[in-house]
């Protein structure tokens, strides 16, 4: 019970933070890079791996942007490409794994714009343009972050149903802000590529 008001809280504050930035500002992708940033600093600050309590934070901060860029009528593209960005700026003030939330940030974005009626296909695209600028930022591998983006939405729209997972998996095939995009499959774990 406690727990779900937490999350319920996460989200409202999330959403007001976009809500509030988009109407004093108009800038969608740096509402949405600051409402992330700001809100999983807190939320996150000496979390070292991606918990199952990092995960819920995550998605309720995702959906709360989504919803409130949704609310303003803003641009969801723009908005996930934002919220990205802004997870992989709080990861580097936080010491929180990188890559995992990448994976957990785009499969929150997926799921969220399907859940206010989006685009999944261009806030998958969004998603994986944002990890891989947040990568540039930080001077991380950008194949890495794409990859782990692109894996992360490609899951959460296979979740929603098979076509919305085959119309991610063709949107991203290829190359995306000049970073050739490559798709882990989602039954296979690090280790298996390796082998």
């Amino acid at each position: 019970m406690a727990e779900e008001k937490e999350r319920r809280n996460v989200v409202i504050s999330a959403k007001n933070l976009a809500v509030d930035a988009i109407k004093g500002v108009g800038d969608i992708l740096q509402a949405a890079i600051n409402a992330v940033k700001d809100t999983l600093v807190t939320a996150l600050k000496g979390v070292g791996e991606i918990t199952l309590e990092a995960t819920n934070v995550i998605f309720g901060t995702v959906r709360g942007v989504i919803q409130g860029v949704a609310e303003t009528g803003g641009d969801l593209t723009k908005a996930a490409k934002g919220i990205l960005i802004g997870l992989v700026r709080a990861t580097k003030e936080t010491g929180t794994e990188t890559m995992g939330a990448i994976e957990v940030t785009a499969s929150a974005v997926v799921k969220s714009t399907a859940e206010v009626g989006g685009d999944v296909v261009e806030a998958a695209k969004g998603a994986v343009e944002g990890a891989i600028q947040g990568a540039k930022e930080l001077g991380l591998s950008t194949e890495e972050a794409a990859s782990a983006a692109a894996t992360g939405a490609v899951k959460a729209a296979g979740e929603i149903g098979a076509a919305a997972g085959k119309r991610v998996r063709d949107g991203l095939t290829g190359t995306i802000s000049g970073v050739k995009v490559v798709i882990r499959e989602p039954f296979k774990s690090n280790d298996d590529e390796k082998k």
